[in-house]
Parts: structure tokens; C-alpha cells; sequence
């Protein structure tokens, strides 16, 4: 069974702290970091070179997930990462698609949703 790195990427520390809880309940999961906007993400990414799927919040401060996601896609050493947008904003679906997001999520997170993308994310890339 393949075990991924996850980068977990919300401003709102209950949020991060929810996802990170039923992230560490997933077999497939090996190891969570977090990130509190993107331009954090961006510097743990750097960091961490073995981040095998990001989980996206949308609407954050100092970097949103947009600009997130065109410094992540810009980057070659990055542009095979799949992304999972978790957002309230159901607006922003589409233009997470055509940014190069893999997956959207609403929230509130609920465990089986997040699990079942999860899985599809290990499926698809890592098996």
C-alpha cells in the first residue's frame, strides 16, 4: 500500500487542525505538514521535496490558493503534485479547474469525502 505526504494548506488553524486529525485516521497517509497561506506552502515545499498531495484552502491572506496555484504550476519540479481545493467558496470551483487543480472539496470537510479523494489521489497517482 503506498503511503503519500500530504501538504495541508488553511489559514484557519481549526481547519488545518480537522483535516490534519482525520488525515493521521488514513491508512494511506504517511506524513501531513501544514501551512497557514500559500506563500507559506510555497517555502514548505521547498523544504520538503517528498510532498505527494496538497489539500488547497482558496481564500487566505498574504498568498490565496489562486496565486497559490499559478507559482505552484509554474514551477516544473511541482506541476505533477495533484491539488485538492477545500474551500467554502463554491465559486471558486471553476477557476480552480482551470488553474490545474486535480479535486474540490466543500467545506465543512467530512471525513468520508476527504478519505474517498484521498484514496482516488493514491489510485490514480501512486499505485
Amino acid at each position: 500500500m503506498s503511503k503519500i505526504n500530504i501538504l495541508s494548506v488553511d489559514d484557519d488553524f481549526i481547519n488545518l487542525k480537522l483535516v490534519g486529525s482525520i488525515l493521521k485516521r488514513n491508512n494511506h497517509v504517511n506524513m501531513v505538514i501544514e501551512a497557514s497561506n500559500g506563500l507559506d506552502a510555497l517555502e514548505k515545499l521547498k523544504a520538503n521535496k517528498d510532498i505527494d498531495l496538497i489539500l488547497l484552502d482558496m481564500v487566505m491572506p498574504i498568498m490565496d490558493g489562486t496565486k497559490f496555484l499559478d507559482n505552484l504550476f509554474a514551477n516544473d519540479e511541482y506541476k505533477e503534485i495533484p491539488v485538492i481545493i477545500l474551500t467554502t467558496d463554491e465559486t471558486k470551483k471553476q477557476e480552480a479547474f482551470e488553474k490545474g487543480a486535480y479535486d474540490f472539496i466543500l467545506k465543512p470537510v467530512r471525513e468520508h469525502v476527504l478519505n474517498d479523494k484521498i484514496n482516488k489521489v493514491v489510485e490514480t497517482f501512486f499505485s
